[in-house]
């Protein structure tokens, strides 16, 4: 997926129809109308994770008068769309208005009629190969998958993904989520495999599997959930993550213990997360507005402020709307270089290998 072509010099917010006043009026009615529901219900969005904690306060601050109901912050891809279809009839509190999946989930939502369709005003700002044409759901942020290393624990990190096989990382790697169902984690697997010699898809996701047996053989694999309070207390002093879940936990824990995020030598997979409201939400004008204050300036810049590469990043570069002290808080770009953005049908041929034959390949249930 090539989501990094400029999007500098598109046409500016013409979804909403006409002018800007009536961009402003319809955003206004919608504002009322979000106002009159009251709540919104998100699910799976850690406060650690891409800075979700400051943008649901820039949300709460801005609207005030909406409540936001948050499910299951640690939950994955495959979670959220199951909360969906769980919760078909019922308008209560348990029901998602909105979803934030691995890209592969966003069309399977749609065929399976899960997800509602909606334009936010900066559509035409979001790349087009990064967003589904109706408008069923569009990408939001992106990262690469990196390493994240106590160096209390760990005296020389590893670099490539088959130094996970060495006998120095006994009983210390772990993956972000259960690769049946978090996308975090089965991209993980994707990198692992394309280094292992496998191209994007089917053969990403066997040679993946492949080398994570291995790594399981070899006594290094800790079958248990990776995340900031594991790297620090040491059951996992190695995690494959998001690298802006990583950069975002090594802050938090403030050298206690000091945390070395690595994007490794080879096999640097790029992956997007989406954006949908549910085609069932209860509260479906505040999941509009959530949307619409997501994809404006303020929103995407919060995400950044987590170290994630916002979709709408090269417009807003073009524009002049990134401060200087955000874009000094990145990793080096030369280390994204080599990323690759694997198409949506890789990723979904990735994916059905690793949900059906992690089991059998790999053998190692991962629980929290």
């Amino acid at each position: 997926m090539t989501i990094q072509s400029t999007a500098a010099g598109l046409a500016a917010l013409t979804l909403l129809a006409g002018s800007g006043a009536a961009v402003a009026q319809d955003l206004a009615a919608l504002e009322e109308a979000a106002k009159a529901e009251g709540m919104l219900t998100t699910i799976a969005l850690p406060h650690d994770w891409c800075n979700y904690g400051g943008v649901i306060e820039g949300f709460k601050a801005k609207y005030p008068e909406i409540k936001v109901n948050e499910l299951n912050p640690d939950a994955g891809s495959a979670d959220e769309l199951e909360a969906i279809r769980a919760n078909k009839d019922n308008k209560g509190p348990q029901a998602p208005d909105v979803i934030d999946v691995g890209l592969s989930f966003g069309p399977q939502a749609k065929a399976e009629g899960l997800i509602q369709p909606y334009k936010v005003a900066a559509w035409d700002t979001i790349p087009d190969d990064a967003k589904d044409a109706e408008g069923y759901w569009y990408g939001d942020y992106y990262g690469v998958m990196a390493f994240g290393v106590n160096t209390d624990l760990i005296d020389e990190a590893p670099q490539s993904w088959k130094d996970l096989t060495k006998p120095e990382y006994a009983n210390a790697f772990a993956l972000a989520g259960d690769p049946r169902a978090s996308a975090q984690a089965i991209i993980s697997v994707m990198a692992a495999g394309i280094a292992n010699g496998g191209e994007p898809g089917e053969a990403s996701g066997q040679k993946g599997m492949e080398l994570m047996a291995d790594v399981n053989k070899a006594g290094n694999f800790v079958p248990v959930i990776g995340k900031s309070a594991t790297i620090a207390q040491g059951a996992t002093p190695i995690v494959t993550a998001w690298d802006y879940n990583l950069l975002s936990w090594r802050d938090s824990l403030n050298g206690n213990p000091p945390v070395e995020v690595i994007i490794p030598e080879d096999g640097v997979v790029a992956g997007v997360y989406v954006q949908a409201i549910s085609a069932y939400a209860p509260h479906p004008n505040a999941a509009k507005l959530w949307m619409e204050y997501l994809y404006s300036d303020e929103g995407q810049l919060g995400w950044l402020k987590g170290y994630c590469h916002p979709i709408r990043f090269n417009d807003l570069a073009a524009n002049g709307k990134i401060p200087q002290e955000l874009l000094g808080a990145l990793p080096p770009a030369e280390a994204y270089e080599k990323a690759i953005f694997p198409s949506l049908e890789q990723q979904e041929a990735n994916k059905k290998v690793v949900t059906e034959g992690w089991d059998g390949t790999v053998g190692a249930a991962v629980q929290e």
